[in-house]
């Protein structure tokens, strides 16, 4: 595990946000980061050049749909999944945890393992904890996640007792499994909004002594202020000393109260999902694109933003591209929006430097005007 290294570099006194570096074989995460969603092995729309363009640093792709298409083996036989996706950069692989909660209705769970029922061809998937890891180890992502049992926001205190119980079980698992030594692998602290639960959680995980540790369950349905809450009495139970990952999370708002908090890394779908439905994220808040006081409109879409597509391209153009229903329109609103992501986490991360991550949040929630 000699090519991983948290440095973390300085934590804001006045918040608890941290700016740090994870060392990973395939390069320097500066943090807090932000990871695009590239379920499928592709960024949606987005060429690698793209994605660094707009300043990502490490992608997220997903074990549970790999495994199904093309199937983990022609990844290995085709170089592992940075040559695959051709993304010389990190790569975070998920373990198909959050599948048991999406695809609820189509998968079977018991203390062994979660068998899916594929919702492409109706084929089964075992999924035991070393099947995902051996799974995650042949695509060759620098970290992998421990598979785990994300439940649903609304259940009950038992099955939100027995998620955590099986899924320190299953982490155990997951680590006695792992063969490669040049991949991280995160334990996953479960529990809902119940702190409880979350301090038991992570009382089974952190002997274990894994290299980084993720916050699951999270985003899953419940009131942002409940996770916020969540993760005020989370963190502290986390060492200082290694990186912390909120999955799935999540609108630009979220990443700001989770930063101040004391998260380093993030991933979502929401900007390239809302860029293919013709929703930016702008510096002064969202603009839905088709709408039609847009037409004729020839101010930039973002022309005090980091982004290009932002400064380059009018509104009444980029309406245009989505009424006719042009790829580009798709392509230049997910491109756009990644880019406003990473400058958000980038110019959060120079205010902890400066001691002003409670300013920098407040003064871009104002500029927003209510949360994007």
């Amino acid at each position: 595990m000699a090519s991983f290294r948290f440095e973390l570099q300085h934590t804001d006194p006045n918040t608890g946000a941290r700016a740090g570096q994870w060392h990973t074989p395939h390069g320097i995460v500066d943090t807090p980061a932000f990871m695009p969603v590239g379920t499928l092995g592709t960024v949606k729309g987005l060429l690698p050049e793209q994605l660094k363009a707009a300043g990502a640093q490490m992608v997220l792709s997903n074990t549970y749909h790999l495994a199904l298409r093309p199937g983990a083996d022609v990844v290995e036989e085709l170089g592992g999944l940075h040559q695959f996706m051709n993304w010389s950069g990190p790569i975070l692989t998920d373990s198909g945890g959050f599948q048991v909660f999406s695809l609820a209705k189509l998968s079977k769970l018991t203390d062994d393992q979660v068998v899916f029922r594929s919702h492409i061809d109706g084929s089964l998937l075992e999924l035991s904890p070393e099947k995902a890891i051996r799974i995650q180890e042949q695509l060759g992502a620098d970290c992998i996640m421990c598979l785990d049992e994300c439940p649903p926001h609304d259940v009950g205190q038992d099955r939100l007792r027995a998620a955590v119980q099986r899924t320190t079980a299953w982490a155990a698992r997951c680590r006695d499994a792992q063969k490669r030594d040049d991949q991280a692998l995160f334990g996953i602290v479960q529990g809902g909004i119940d702190p409880h639960l979350r301090e038991e959680s992570a009382e089974g995980l952190l002997p274990l002594d894994f290299p980084g540790y993720a916050i699951g369950g999270l985003s899953v349905g419940e009131d942002p202020n409940d996770m916020y809450k969540t993760l005020d009495f989370t963190t502290p139970f986390l060492p200082v000393e290694k990186p912390r990952y909120l999955m799935g999370v999540g609108k630009p708002v979220d990443l700001l109260e989770s930063i101040i908090r004391g998260v380093d890394l993030f991933d979502c779908v929401m900007p390239t999902r809302n860029g293919r439905n013709a929703m930016a994220f702008t510096s002064n808040g969202p603009v839905k694109i088709r709408n039609a006081k847009y037409q004729r409109d020839v101010t930039p879409l973002d022309p005090d933003g980091p982004s290009e597509v932002g400064r380059i391209y009018s509104r009444g153009y980029l309406r245009h591209l989505f009424v006719a229903k042009e790829m580009l329109g798709a392509i230049l609103l997910s491109w756009h929006n990644i880019a406003f992501y990473e400058n958000l986490v980038r110019e959060m991360r120079q205010a902890i430097f400066e001691n002003r991550s409670a300013e920098f949040r407040a003064d871009q929630l104002a500029r927003w005007g209510s949360d994007p």
